[in-house]
C-alpha cells in the first residue's frame, strides 16, 4: 500500500540539472532534504517509521514520520510502534533507512527509483566505517546515485556561522543533539576529531525524564502526556538554572518567586451543569403528581383490604354453616361427615373459626376486640386443647396427630406468656432501681455524680480491655505488642483446652485407642457443658455502660462520652467521599520540573548515566588535543559555539560559561555563542558547501566504491575549507 503522508510532494524535480547535488541532514530526530544552494530544506519529517495493519483489510501500511492521528484510528498500531534506524547516533537499521529514503525522494519529486544527482549526507562524529559503507552501498546500488559525500552536521553548522562572523576559525563546537552530545575542537577552520568528545545524553533523555516526572505527578492524566506533547512542553517551559541547588531550595521553600516561575497547562474541562432550584410551579406540579400517586396507592390498598374482608367473611360464614350442620349430625356419623370436608374434628373447625374471626377483626381495624378475644382464649385453654389430657391408646391416629399439634400450640402460648410476664417484671425492677437512684441523687447530688463518673470509667476500661483481648491487642506477653492465645481465651475455653491436653497426654506415646471405650466419650460431654458464664459478661457490661452514659448525659451537661472503639472501626478505614471535579483538577503545574529535566545535560548521573556533563566535556576535549599552547587554548574557549536543538534552552549559554570558567585558569577569555538557527544551520551549511564548484572533488563515485571498496571509506575525510 502506498505511503500515507500530509507532506506536499514537490513538482520541480525535473527542473534541476543532474549536476545539482541533493543535501540530506540525516538527524536522529528529524530528516531534512533539499537542493544545494537553497536556504531552506524542501522536506522535513520525523525520522521514524511505523508499519501497522489496516483494521478492515489487514493490509500492512508504511507510515513515515508523524502523521495525522485521525488517520491512525483506522490502523492497528499495537504490534508496530514507531521505529528508528538509529542506535544512539549511528545508523544501523538500513531496512528502515530504505523506507525513509524512499519517502524522502518521493516527496522531493523523484518519479523513478534512480537518482541522477550527487548526494551530500550528514553523519555523526567518527562514524563507524561499517555504517558509512552500508549507507554508501544503499545509495549506490538501490538508487544509483553518481557520487556521495559524508560530512558532520555540527561541522557544517560551525562553518556556516563562521562565515557570518558568529564564531572564529579556532573554537569548540558543542552539539547537544537528540540522543548524544558532541564536542568538536576546530583549529584553523578544520575539525580535529582526535580531540572530540561524546556523551550519551541528549534531547530524547530530557523529554523522557519530563514525561516520567509528569506521569508520576499526575497519574490520572497519563494519557495526555504523549511524546509529541511533552516535547512541545519541554521547548516551551524548560530552562537551565544558573545554580541548580539554589533554584531547588527556592522551590522547596515556596514563596512568591517560586510561584512566579511556576507555569500552568490547563487541560480541556467542561464545568458540570449547575442545577437551578425548581420553581414554585414545578414544586406544585411534583406535589400534585405525588398526591395522585398516593391516592392511587391508597385506593389500591383499600380495594385489597375490601377484597380480603369479603374473603374472610365468606370463609367465616362457611365455617359457621359447617358447625350448624355438624350439630345436626349424630355423634357416630361425625367422622364420616368430616372426611368429606377436610377437617379432622369439630375442635379443629372451631379453632379455624376463631383464627378467621381474629383475622377479620384485624382487617377491619378492631385491635381491642382482638385483644379481648386473645385474653378470653387464654383463659379457656382447657376448652381449646381438649385432647391434651386424653391417653394416646384412647385416640385414633388422626386424634394423636391433633393432640401433638395442640401440645405444641399450648407450649408456645405458655412460653409467650412467661416471656411477657418476665418483661413486665424486668420493667418494674428497672423502674424501682431508677427511683432508688433518683432518691440517692436528691440526697447528695455531688457524691452521686462522682460515683457515676467512677462507675463509667471502670466499665469503659473493662469493656475496652475485653475488646482488645478479643482482637489480640492490649497487654504484652514478651512478644511484639500482642498477647498469647491462653490470655485471649475465657475460663470455659481454657477448661476445654485443659481437658483435651490431659486426655492427649494420658494416652501416652503408644497406640491411639481414644474412643474405643464408652467412658472416653464422657470427655465431650464435659467439653460441651454450657459453662460459658464469662461470655455473658461483656454484654451485661456494655448494657450497663450504655445506661450509665445516658444517665450522666441527663444529670451532667458537661459530660462528653468517650469514643467507642470497635473491631470494625479499628481494622477498616473510612471510605473517602467522592467530590465533583473542578477546574484545578485539570491543571498541570510545571514547577521544579522546568529546570530539573534539562539539568541532566550538565549532570547525567541524575538519570543514571555515569558520564561527563557539557562543561566537563570542554575540558576533556581541550586535554585530548595534546597541544601545550596556552594561546591556542584561550582561542578555543573564546569561541565556544552551541548548536543543536537542546541549545535553545534559556540560560544554557550563561550556565556553560560559568562551568567552563571553573575549569580554566583565572582570567582566561571565555565566550559562549549560539548558532543563528541551531536546528537548520547544519543543513544550510551543507547546502552552501555543496553549492561550491569544488564540491565535486570531495565526493567519491560509484566506480571508486566498487574499485577501492570499504577500506577506502575508512580513510575518507571531508575537507570543510574549500
Amino acid at each position: 500500500m502506498p505511503f500515507i503522508s500530509k507532506i506536499q510532494r514537490q513538482t520541480d524535480y525535473h527542473l534541476f540539472p543532474p549536476s545539482t547535488p541533493i543535501v540530506i541532514d540525516n538527524g536522529a530526530s528529524y530528516f531534512r532534504i533539499g537542493w544545494a544552494g537553497e536556504s531552506e530544506p524542501r522536506v522535513i519529517f520525523r525520522n521514524i517509521v511505523q508499519r501497522p495493519r489496516h483494521k478492515s483489510t489487514g493490509e500492512t501500511v508504511t507510515i513515515v514520520g508523524d502523521q495525522d492521528t485521525s488517520l491512525l484510528r483506522y490502523f492497528d498500531c499495537t504490534r508496530s510502534g514507531p521505529r528508528s534506524a538509529f542506535d544512539s547516533n549511528v545508523v544501523f537499521q538500513f531496512e528502515i533507512m530504505e523506507y525513509i529514503l524512499d519517502f524522502a525522494f518521493d516527496r522531493l519529486g523523484a518519479s523513478g527509483s534512480r537518482i541522477d544527482h550527487p548526494i551530500l549526507i550528514t553523519e555523526c562524529v567518527c562514524n563507524p566505517v561499517y555504517s558509512r559503507s552500508k549507507m554508501a552501498e544503499l545509495l549506490f546500488e538501490t538508487y544509483g546515485v553518481p557520487g556521495v559525500a559524508f560530512g558532520v552536521d555540527a561541522a557544517f553548522s560551525y562553518k556556516y556561522n563562521q562565515q557570518r562572523g558568529i564564531c572564529g576559525k579556532d573554537g569548540l563546537a558543542i552539539c547537544p543533539g537528540f540522543n548524544t552530545t558532541h564536542v568538536i575542537p576546530f583549529v584553523d577552520g578544520e575539525p580535529v576529531y582526535k580531540g572530540s568528545c561524546r556523551t550519551n545524553i541528549g534531547g530524547y533523555h530530557v523529554t523522557d525524564n519530563l514525561k516520567q516526572l509528569l506521569s508520576l505527578k499526575y497519574p490520572h492524566h497519563m494519557a495526555r502526556f504523549t511524546w509529541e506533547k511533552v516535547e512541545d512542553l519541554k521547548m516551551e517551559h524548560c530552562y537551565i538554572a544558573a545554580d541548580y541547588a539554589l533554584e531547588a531550595r527556592l522551590f522547596q521553600k515556596g514563596g512568591k518567586e517560586a510561584e512566579e516561575k511556576t507555569r500552568c497547562w490547563q487541560l480541556p474541562w467542561v464545568p458540570p451543569p449547575t442545577e437551578e432550584p425548581p420553581s414554585e410551579e414545578e414544586l406544585a406540579r411534583k406535589a400534585a403528581i405525588r398526591e395522585r400517586q398516593g391516592q392511587r396507592l391508597r385506593e389500591m390498598a383499600e380495594a385489597k383490604r375490601s377484597s380480603r374482608i369479603n374473603e374472610l367473611e365468606n370463609q367465616l360464614h362457611g365455617l359457621e354453616f359447617l358447625l350448624q350442620q355438624i350439630n345436626q349430625v349424630q355423634e357416630e356419623e361425625i367422622p364420616a361427615f368430616l372426611s368429606e370436608t377436610g377437617y379432622v374434628s369439630k375442635q379443629e373447625i372451631e379453632a379455624t373459626l376463631n383464627k378467621v374471626s381474629q383475622s377479620l377483626r384485624k382487617a377491619k381495624g378492631e385491635p381491642k376486640a382482638e385483644q379481648a378475644e386473645n385474653e378470653k382464649a387464654d383463659s379457656s385453654a382447657a376448652e381449646k386443647y381438649p385432647l391434651i389430657n386424653v391417653p394416646d391408646n384412647m385416640l385414633t391416629p388422626e386424634q394423636v396427630k391433633e393432640k401433638k399439634r395442640q401440645i405444641f400450640l399450648k407450649t408456645t402460648t405458655e412460653g409467650r406468656q412467661r416471656a411477657k410476664q418476665k418483661r413486665v417484671e424486668e420493667e418494674l425492677e428497672r423502674e424501682k432501681k431508677n427511683q432508688q437512684d433518683e432518691q440517692k441523687r436528691l440526697e447528695n447530688p455531688q457524691l452521686y455524680l462522682e460515683q457515676m463518673h467512677t462507675k463509667y470509667k471502670e466499665l469503659y476500661e473493662k469493656v475496652e480491655q475485653r475488646k482488645r483481648l478479643k482482637t489480640n491487642g492490649g497487654h504484652t506477653n514478651g512478644n511484639s505488642g500482642g498477647v498469647g492465645r491462653g490470655e485471649r481465651l475465657n475460663p470455659a475455653h481454657r477448661e476445654r483446652m485443659r481437658l483435651l491436653t490431659t486426655a492427649a497426654f494420658d494416652r501416652g506415646k503408644g497406640e491411639d485407642t481414644f474412643g474405643a471405650k464408652d467412658e472416653d466419650w464422657q470427655l465431650y460431654k464435659l467439653m460441651s457443658k454450657d459453662n460459658d458464664d464469662d461470655d455473658d459478661g461483656p454484654d451485661e457490661d456494655e448494657a450497663e455502660l450504655a445506661h450509665v452514659c445516658s444517665r450522666l448525659q441527663e444529670i451532667d451537661p458537661a459530660f462528653v462520652p468517650k469514643p467507642e472503639v470497635t473491631t470494625t472501626q479499628a481494622t477498616t478505614s473510612e471510605v473517602p467521599r467522592a467530590r465533583p471535579l473542578t477546574k484545578e483538577d485539570f491543571q498541570i503545574l510545571f514547577g521544579v520540573e522546568r529546570f530539573r529535566c534539562p539539568e541532566i545535560l550538565f549532570h547525567p548521573n541524575l538519570v543514571g548515566v555515569d558520564q561527563a556533563g557539557l562543561d566537563e566535556m570542554t575540558g576533556v576535549s581541550i586535554r585530548r588535543l595534546g597541544y601545550k599552547d596556552g594561546a591556542l587554548e584561550d582561542r578555543l574557549t573564546s569561541s565556544v559555539f552551541m548548536t543543536g536543538g537542546c541549545s535553545l534552552f534559556p540560560g544554557i549559554n550563561e550556565r556553560l560559561e560559568a562551568g567552563i570558567r571553573m575549569l580554566r585558569p583565572c582570567g582566561s577569555p571565555i565566550k559562549v555563542v549560539r548558532a543563528f538557527d541551531p536546528v537548520l544551520d547544519a543543513w544550510r551549511g551543507a547546502s552552501a558547501y555543496a553549492a561550491n564548484y569544488q564540491f565535486q572533488q570531495q565526493t567519491f563515485t560509484r566506480a571508486d566504491f566498487y574499485e577501492k571498496g570499504e577500506d577506502w571509506l575508512r580513510r575518507y575525510q571531508l575537507r570543510y575549507t574549500l
